[in-house]
């Protein structure tokens, strides 16, 4: 079962920002997530591209914790622990492109007609709900001509993400999105060899 990990804090027709309910625990890069539409048994799937902690107070920064004014010093998780209070004024989010939703059961790789509504609950989704969404590779276009991403490097970490979780038929998983890599960027060969190279077991 999906645990629920966040609610959607912003929401657009091609992507979706999640505040995580607990601090610096969010989904890692590339990692498909799930967010509850509106209509009764839809929801959104989105890939995780960008994750950020910071202050709750709008155009707030974190303050320097490390060391104390009794000139005592604390590294990394000890300053956490020495804090508790930072989970009241940190936040953590993550943002993901829409990649698809699912509705009645069927999965669709294109944008759905209405963005998660924002306070709606966002799940990371299971390894065998990321490997049923890859079996179809539409979405491959989707992530290569998106704008003002980190688009390689996000289609490469799904792909690699997608291919543990088949675990056994990993390799196989790997060759074939390598092809259909390959069949989107054939004009494009610097782009191809430098994602291959980052999806090569």
């Amino acid at each position: 079962m999906p645990t629920r990990i966040g609610e959607v804090i912003e929401s657009t027709t091609t992507s979706f920002t999640a505040g995580a309910y607990e601090l610096l625990t969010a989904p890692p890069f590339g990692a498909l997530v799930r967010a509850q539409a509106r209509t009764e048994g839809m929801a959104v799937y989105g890939l995780v591209y960008d994750i950020r902690t910071g202050s709750k107070e709008p155009g707030g920064r974190a303050l320097v914790r490390g060391r104390t004014y009794s000139g005592r010093e604390l590294y990394d998780a000890e300053i956490y622990h020495e804090h508790p209070d930072l989970a009241e004024v940190l936040q953590t989010e993550f943002s993901a492109i829409t990649v698809g939703f699912v509705e009645g059961g069927r999965v669709y790789q294109y944008l759905p007609p209405q963005p998660p509504p924002v306070h709606y609950s966002v799940y990371e989704c299971t390894n065998d709900e990321l490997a049923s969404f890859t079996e179809t590779t539409d979405f491959f276009r989707t992530l290569l001509f998106a704008y003002q991403i980190p688009s390689d490097e996000l289609l490469a970490a799904t792909i690699r993400a997608a291919a543990r979780a088949r675990q056994a038929n990993e390799r196989t998983y790997l060759v074939q999105a390598g092809r259909e890599v390959a069949a989107l960027l054939k004009d494009d060969y610097d782009r191809l060899t430098a994602i291959l190279r980052r999806i090569r077991p």
